[in-house]
């Protein structure tokens, strides 16, 4: 978790712009902000923003914080532009990395609870393409806050750009899996997590399609 105040003091340059908009493909951000409003007035989620993308939502939205789902690149120019944007806008920035294709791990989801536990609100939480470490992180959160598994599930949508046939699909996989152990017992999320949560299992029984990893890997080119 970073303090405004820590953050890169000096404006990036030429060379971070040049590598956000071609080598990390915001350019095709400009126009698409993948927007969702998972709960309004508390968290929001995109893909990841440029600087005048995210100084907006602040205005608009009042946010307080940014959570950053890709984790810390020093050699990305997104990565750079969005942490002085931040700073910028005396938002709090907090790295929690999450990968699109395994297995979610205990351990980083048991560190996402406490992070939104104590993280002022209102949140914006962002990947790259804000289509699956994002729709899971907000189904992660709606749990969290006590709401229905397939409430949460339902974050991770086509309407976002989520490929559930590929290898991303093993996101769905694990709230498939909550869901069914929670009509068998109705234990609460985190308690699930600790005590029956198995992510080697949940590896070995998810399958991809091979047309849709193609989709998502060659074509979309996601993260």
């Amino acid at each position: 978790m970073t303090a405004p105040s820590a953050l890169g003091r000096a404006a990036p340059g030429h060379r971070a712009w040049l590598n956000s908009l071609f080598v990390d493909h915001a350019l095709l951000r400009l126009g698409w902000r993948n927007w969702g409003v998972v709960e309004s007035g508390r968290l929001y989620r995109s893909n990841h923003p440029l600087p005048w993308q995210l100084r907006e939502a602040t205005r608009r939205f009042g946010l307080r914080s940014v959570v950053n789902l890709r984790g810390h690149r020093a050699d990305c120019g997104s990565d750079q532009l969005g942490r002085a944007a931040a700073a910028s806008l005396g938002l709090l920035h907090v790295d929690a990395p999450f990968e699109s294709r395994g297995a979610p791990h205990k351990d980083r989801i048991l560190r996402l609870a406490e992070i939104f536990r104590t993280l002022p609100e209102p949140v914006l939480i962002h990947c790259k393409s804000g289509a699956d470490r994002t729709g899971l992180v907000a189904g992660l959160w709606l749990l969290l806050q006590g709401r229905p598994v397939a409430e949460a599930a339902a974050q991770l949508s086509l309407r976002f750009g989520h490929v559930r046939r590929s290898r991303t699909g093993i996101l769905d996989a694990f709230f498939a899996a909550y869901a069914a152990a929670q009509a068998e017992s109705g234990k609460p999320f985190l308690d699930w997590l600790r005590e029956e949560y198995d992510e080697a299992a949940l590896r070995r029984s998810f399958q991809s399609r091979p047309w849709a990893d193609r989709l998502v890997d060659g074509v979309l080119r996601r993260e």
